[in-house]
């Protein structure tokens, strides 16, 4: 079922019943409960923290029996890595949580077998991770980033917003990106932010100094001053060199030119 990405306190005004209180409130810079304990999809017990290794991490919640949206959520998600030049397990990692506490690691391996197959990455199979766990130790989670939900009983149906949520490897949530269509720079910029500028290339610095990341929108947008102060010094500089290339240039040109001796 669809939800707006936006704050809490601003979706109350105009919508049905049965999504007051659902959203997404932007926690930017919180801990993730690391401590937390599931299950993966082979039914091991594990920690929250067992999947934080040095990388920055995705995660997203949904619910692996959704019909619709948490489906679209996976697949958006997929679509973006597919186009990306970073790798999992080795740039970051994925974990996938379901915040249904009725699911079973049965369901859990099911849905990641379906996408690892769609994602198709070296890397991939080790590095993503599908966890079941009880209400309490899926609250942890939901809690802490600000992600609400609720049980819609005419539908059956859990009643939930769409996002992905970048986490740095000290499990602080960095960046949310809603919807379920994630553009591919900013998914890079926020795990090149992430990282502390540990993965990527020059060119994602200067993009990183061009684009700003929006909290409000979870996009990343032009900052207008910083290309003018980018291109002002590329102007300087480019003089800089011409005015010393031709002066070169005119000194050696004459014909009476010698350098002046030594005192």
């Amino acid at each position: 079922m669809v939800a707006t990405a936006l704050p809490v306190a601003a979706q109350q005004y105009g919508l049905p019943a049965m999504l007051q209180g659902v959203g997404i409130e932007q926690k930017l810079d919180s801990q993730l409960p690391l401590e937390a304990t599931f299950r993966d999809e082979t039914g091991a017990p594990v920690r929250l923290g067992n999947y934080f290794r040095g990388r920055p991490v995705i995660v997203n919640l949904v619910y692996y029996q959704c019909p619709m949206l948490c489906n679209m959520v996976l697949t958006g998600m997929v679509n973006t890595l597919r186009h990306l030049d970073l790798n999992p397990g080795t740039d970051f990692d994925i974990v996938t949580i379901s915040f249904d506490p009725s699911e079973t690691p049965q369901l859990a391996a099911a849905k990641r077998e379906t996408y690892l197959a769609k994602y198709n990455r070296p890397g991939a199979a080790a590095s993503w991770h599908f966890l079941t766990g009880d209400d309490v130790q899926i609250h942890k989670v939901t809690d802490a980033i600000g992600f609400h939900y609720r049980w819609d009983e005419r539908q059956k149906a859990w009643a939930h917003a769409s996002g992905i949520f970048i986490a740095t490897p000290e499990g602080k949530l960095s960046r949310y990106i809603y919807g379920v269509y994630y553009p591919n720079r900013d998914v890079r910029l926020s795990l090149v932010e992430a990282s502390a500028n540990k993965i990527g290339t020059l060119n994602d610095q200067v993009l990183l100094f061009c684009y700003h990341y929006d909290p409000v929108n979870g996009k990343y947008g032009l900052v207008i001053i910083n290309i003018i102060r980018l291109l002002c010094s590329v102007t300087v500089l480019a003089l800089a060199t011409f005015v010393f290339l031709m002066l070169r240039r005119e000194r050696h040109a004459r014909p009476d030119w010698r350098p002046l001796p030594h005192a």
